[in-house]
């Protein structure tokens, strides 16, 4: 809100308190009026009885000392009589025409009269009628009755009486002054400034522009001191502002104050404080309109910062810097720039100093001084950029200078001078050079082929090592298309293409294609590309790496040809072992049956080394049928899909004791709960079964004991057997998970449990050792992927 809308407000308060006190002094003189009136009508009511019954001029007479309007109706609101005051307020005359006051009434008020009526016979007494009736010669206009009853002398009414008091005055200064409340409410409410009315340091309104600046509601404003929701900059300043404004009148300031939002945020704001004093001169009541400045402060806080920073970074420059006004007066410089010039003193003694007169003391540092000093002149003459101005000093040293002219309206103010020691970056620029040399003619010599093209691809450079893998020269490559120079497998070219949008995002990779060289050939080369950028960072082209992979791609052809050969013999390997299974184990089976036949046939007759031969021949044939089982599960371990579900590893221990051979001085005991684990149920059969099996009959001790125990890693479990038998020899650790691979000359062991064991785990991704020491026992440890 600005200062006019302030003023506006200002003064439709001051016009509001005035109007208050004239319709509160106004009020004060009509209420004793009534009063006087009222009496007189009590006074009056008992001559009024007899005065109706005899009527004539004693009535008229009786009327004459009423000042205000006085009528006297019947019931059904004729006038009886009226006095000289009510014909000349109502511009009726009773005595020349028939009045009847209900038709005087205006239609808005006719029910509330009929309600009034009704009351007056009620009570017999009507107080503060209000109404706004039809005059014959004046038109409309407000009036106060106040009525009561005329009784007989039987009790009954016969007539009423009434006061009337034109208020219509009164009705227009309470319209105007509620208009002009509604206006201010308005003028307040929909202020862009936030206001607050403060009585006694307490807020007893606030507006919605305050409302929205700060979060809360009305009702959690009201009661609270300003200062439970802002804080003074300047507390000082605000007292003085504050006892300025009362002794000079003016009773207005304006101060800064930050106020607490309710989520906790602040702002500044700009606080105009209004004080309207009592009689005795103290602050009845304050109105605080507040203007959010916050943008404008922190602006002003982050220029200031911006300045500071400014300041100090000119002052901390590893450039120097020189700002000279129109006159070539030294306005600013910083310690850089002495340093670079060799000037004994501080940067601050060189304001005001004329560069022109005193750059003579210096110009013997450069190799060519009169130029130098000539080409200063020139640049200041034509006032325009100029920059990477190279200055060769005697010393050896070089110096870039840049000019910037300074305008202001178009109006030349002065110019600065920036100065930087490039010695080293011209000598690594000289070096680079050198180095370029030297890499151009390794890549020009390199065995991998180099090339450079432009974001179409256009090529730009080739190497000589590109141009014989393609078979052409370079120079006719230069310009080409890469489309054009070389012919690339149609399934590669969507390829290639989405490479080169990866370049164009600054991204780099590797990727294989078939192309054709100039002979027709087809070749195979591996591509490392990378993206090539401008001084200012934008993806103009890319560079490729090629190699020639053709002799390694034959390579891996033949090794995926060789996979499928042996994939295809391992599968006829499969089937001829469960051929040979199968024809093995029919004779087996017929050779049994005849050595059963024979033993129970001629068990009697044989002598006890031919029984004892027959069982032999028995054992011999349950061997051979358990080693044909064993290489046939071997062969397929590998070869079976896996049905990985949860299986409880206590319930194949239980499982497996159940079907195995345990002899009786033997226990399997596992020290825990195990856990449930996810995989094939039959492997993990197999794998425990094997382990058992080997562990109960290799035990010697009178009370043997296998252990069964786990440890559960983040991503595998580690499983123990653990028994008390013989132990194994050193040298047997790693052999006794090869095929056919077993310890001593236990002939009925076929050598495969283990082995399968070891296919089983490697299925899982695990490992499988073993500690053992001779006579003590033997633990195996293996490990399963979760």
């Amino acid at each position: 809100m600005d200062s006019n809308e302030v003023s506006i407000l200002k003064r439709a308060l001051e016009r509001e308190k005035k109007a208050r006190k004239a319709a509160e002094g106004l009020l004060e003189t009509k209420a004793k009026e009534l009063y006087d009136a009222s009496i007189h009508l009590k006074e009056a009511n008992g001559r009024l009885e007899s005065l109706i019954n005899k009527k004539g001029d004693r009535i008229d007479s009786a009327f004459v000392n009423i000042i205000d309007p006085y009528v006297v109706m019947d019931m059904m609101t004729n006038v009886i009589n009226m006095n000289a005051s009510a014909k000349e307020f109502l511009g009726y005359d009773h005595t020349k025409e028939q009045v009847q006051l209900s038709n005087i009434v205006h239609p808005d008020y006719l029910e509330y009269t009929a309600e009034s009526f009704q009351k007056l016979m009620q009570v017999g007494i009507l107080k503060n009628y209000e109404a706004k009736i039809i005059t014959k010669t004046v038109g409309e206009k407000y009036v106060n009755i106040n009525a009561s009853l005329i009784y007989n002398e039987n009790g009954s009414p016969i007539a009423a009486q009434g006061v009337i008091r034109d208020i219509t005055k009164e009705v227009e200064i309470k319209k105007l002054l509620e208009d002009q409340k509604k206006q201010q409410d308005i003028i307040v409410e929909n202020s862009s400034l936030g206001i607050l009315l403060i009585v006694k340091d307490k807020i007893l309104k606030a507006n919605k522009s305050f409302v929205d600046l700060l979060g809360y509601n009305e009702i959690e404003l009201k009661n609270k001191s300003i200062n439970d929701i802002s804080s003074l900059e300047d507390s000082d300043l605000y007292e003085n502002l504050l006892k300025k404004s009362l002794e000079d009148d003016t009773k207005k300031f304006t101060i800064i104050r930050k106020f607490f939002k309710k989520n906790g945020k602040t702002l500044y704001g700009k606080t105009s404080m209004s004080n309207v004093l009592d009689s005795k001169g103290n602050i009845e009541y304050s109105v605080a309109m507040i203007e959010d400045i916050t943008r404008e402060k922190r602006a002003e806080e982050q220029i200031r910062a911006s300045e500071e920073r400014m300041a100090t970074l000119i002052k901390n420059l590893q450039t120097g810097v020189l700002l000279e006004d129109q006159n070539r007066k030294i306005v600013l410089a910083n310690q850089k720039f002495c340093d670079l010039f060799g000037i004994p003193v501080s940067p601050d003694t060189l304001k005001g100093v004329n560069s022109e007169k005193s750059i003579h003391k210096y110009k013997n540092m450069f190799s060519e001084p009169d130029d130098t000093l000539g080409r200063i002149n020139e640049v200041i003459q034509k006032k325009e950029v100029i920059s990477a101005d190279e200055l060769e000093l005697l010393d050896g040293r070089t110096f870039e200078r840049d000019f910037i002219p300074l305008f202001n309206n178009d109006e030349y103010q002065g110019h600065l001078w920036t100065y930087s020691d490039i010695t080293l970056r011209k000598n690594y620029r000289k070096n680079l050079e050198i180095q370029k040399e030297k890499y151009g003619s390794i890549i020009a010599n390199m065995n991998l082929g180099l090339v450079e093209v432009d974001n179409d691809e256009n090529i730009l450079m080739v190497n000589q090592s590109f141009s014989e893998m393609i078979g052409i020269p370079a120079d006719d490559l230069i310009g080409k298309n890469t489309t054009e120079a070389f012919k690339i497998d149609i399934q590669d070219q969507d390829k290639i293409k989405e490479h080169n949008k990866k370049r164009l995002k600054g991204i780099s990779d590797s990727y294989e294609v078939s192309v054709k060289v100039a002979n027709g050939e087809q070749r195979f080369w591996l591509i490392s590309g990378a993206p090539r950028y401008d001084d200012a960072g934008n993806v103009v082209g890319s560079i490729g790496i090629h190699l020639d992979i053709t002799d390694q791609k034959n390579l891996e052809l033949q090794k995926e040809n060789l996979v499928l050969e042996l994939e295809a013999s391992n599968k006829g390997l499969q089937e001829y072992a469960h051929i040979v299974s199968h024809d093995l184990k029919s004779p087996l089976r017929s050779v049994s049956a005849l050595a059963t036949w024979l033993y129970d046939d001629y068990k009697d007759t044989l002598d006890e080394n031919g029984r004892y031969n027959l069982k032999m021949m028995q054992e011999k044939i349950e061997g051979m049928d358990k080693l044909i089982t064993g290489i046939l599960k071997y062969s397929t371990v590998n070869n079976d899909v896996l049905d990985n579900t949860e299986v409880d590893v206590n319930e194949v221990i239980q499982e497996i004791k159940e079907i195995i051979f345990i002899p009786e001085h033997v226990s399997i005991v596992p020290r825990r709960k195990l856990p449930k684990i996810k995989a094939d149920k039959t492997k993990i059969h197999q794998l425990f079964q094997n382990f058992l099996s080997n562990a109960v009959v290799n035990i010697d001790k009178k009370e043997g004991l296998v252990e069964i125990d786990y440890v559960e890693h983040s991503k595998y479990w580690e499983f123990s057997i653990k028994d008390n038998g013989v132990g194994i020899p050193k040298e047997y650790h790693e052999k006794i998970f090869q095929i056919f691979q077993s310890i001593g000359n236990k002939e009925r062991s076929t050598g495969i449990g283990l082995s399968i064991v070891k296919k089983i785990i490697d299925r899982y991704s695990g490992k499988v050792w073993l500690q053992s020491e001779i006579g003590e026992g033997t633990t195996f440890y293996f490990t399963l992927k979760k």
